[in-house]
């Protein structure tokens, strides 16, 4: 991951400040600024968090976060973009050396398992900013290509499934990305509701469904 995949794409905002620091410093800083924004975003979410109080629960002062970003939707999308690129790895090693369906399924589900347990607070906020992409027009850029992104992990999670086992994947990529972001989205918030069982029946939800469409 680089920070030219986390900075693209942006659309220049109006009134947003440009660098005034060589470019590579200035995005550098901007990774170190999300990581030190996310738990507060996490916790709180969009409609709750200022610029001033993500700095109140950092070591960097409001103006330092004011300088590298010019409002809060452009830290919130660096940041969800940040952790999102992260993310859209998270399953490639499984992918690379699975030789037989079932290993590539007890590492995919193992991994699954894992983000959800460690990893909610982030997974919610993101589907709090594509929330507020169906009212916020600056949202709306960076949602669509995080989602293109994540579409495209999964995709390659089922058709490495489907080729070893001689098989082609039964539905399209945005059809298969719908369903299992669907279930994600549910068992997390059953899982952030306290339901004990919300992750082991994900996991089988998910274990029962990707034979069935690879």
């Amino acid at each position: 991951m680089t920070v030219e995949t986390i900075e693209a794409p942006r659309k220049a905002r109006a009134g947003a400040k440009g660098p005034r620091v060589p470019v590579d410093k200035f995005s550098a800083r901007r990774v170190e600024l999300a990581e030190a924004a996310l738990e507060t975003l996490a916790e709180l979410g969009y409609a709750r968090t200022s610029l001033r109080e993500i700095a109140q629960n950092s070591k960097f002062t409001h103006g330092v976060f004011h300088y590298y970003f010019s409002d809060k939707i452009e830290l919130i999308c660096f940041c969800v973009r940040y952790y999102k690129a992260k993310c859209v790895t998270r399953y490639d090693q499984v992918v690379a050396t699975a030789q037989t369906r079932d290993a590539l399924m007890a590492g995919f589900l193992e991994k699954l398992g894992d983000t959800i347990r460690d990893e909610a607070p982030m997974h919610r906020l993101w589907y709090d900013l594509r929330a507020q992409s169906l009212f916020e027009d600056a949202f709306r850029e960076d949602v669509a290509a995080i989602d293109n992104s994540l579409e495209a992990m999964i995709w390659r999670i089922a058709s490495r499934f489907a080729e070893l086992g001689h098989k082609k994947p039964a539905v399209s990529s945005g059809a298969l990305y719908a369903v299992f972001d669907g279930l994600f989205q549910r068992y997390l918030l059953r899982h952030l509701s306290g339901d004990p069982q919300a992750i082991p029946t994900f996991l089988d939800e998910v274990k029962a469904l990707l034979p069935i469409v690879a």
